[in-house]
């Protein structure tokens, strides 16, 4: 990996394989999956490289982090991993942004290090712009039943609450209820290592 602006995350180096595992799993096999937060840009370079059927949009909307993200791009030298787009989810016209049929849009570790604005921006967001069948998938702690899964979970939500009170680990049922409301069905559930989820809902046929 070269360029002085790319940033390397360790988290992102040890959940790419589990994740993985699952997108190769539920993904099409072809079509263009947008990323939502993509942070130092590892994740799409690894997951462009791992499914090459698949062309692989990412975003994020801090700026250093969309440097990092073309640093890794341009290292990769995939022919259908894009130059990152500046995406805030929170805008409600972020969709709009976007050209072209999306078949899945993936963000990873991004709801419980924003405000709840941001869930359900990219919830809405993501209903808008998924046909019937199209997939979002989440990924991260979460709460179930309105309890923490794991003594360390609990103990992060309160450190990311202590950052900014509007950050925090969000409640499955919450986000399930959220997704509904704008035609996203919770399809599957998959426990992954250091007590996350890999969360996956499916676009409702439109009446």
């Amino acid at each position: 990996m070269t360029g002085d602006q790319a940033q390397i995350a360790p988290a992102a180096a040890r959940n790419q394989a589990p994740i993985l595992e699952v997108l190769r799993r539920v993904l099409p096999r072809e079509g263009l999956v947008l990323e939502i937060g993509s942070g130092t840009g590892q994740h799409a370079a690894a997951f462009a490289a791992a499914l090459p059927g698949l062309s692989w949009q990412p975003s994020d909307p801090s700026a250093a982090a969309r440097a990092s993200i073309a640093a890794w791009v341009e290292a990769a030298g995939q022919p259908k991993l894009y130059a990152p787009l500046d995406l805030e989810v929170t805008r409600p016209d972020w969709p709009d942004r976007i050209e072209g049929a999306v078949a899945a849009v993936l963000s990873i570790n991004m709801i419980h290090i924003a405000p709840w604005a941001a869930c359900e921006g990219l919830l809405q967001g993501s209903g808008t712009l998924l046909a019937p069948g199209g997939l979002l998938y989440l990924y991260g702690p979460f709460r179930r039943d309105g309890a923490h899964t794991a003594p360390s979970n609990a103990a992060f939500d309160r450190s990311l609450r202590a950052q900014n009170p509007d950050w925090g680990v969000r409640d499955l049922e919450a986000v399930a209820a959220c997704a509904q409301s704008h035609g996203l069905a919770l399809r599957e559930t998959v426990a992954m290592p250091a007590n996350n989820l890999s969360v996956i809902f499916e676009a409702a046929a439109r009446d």
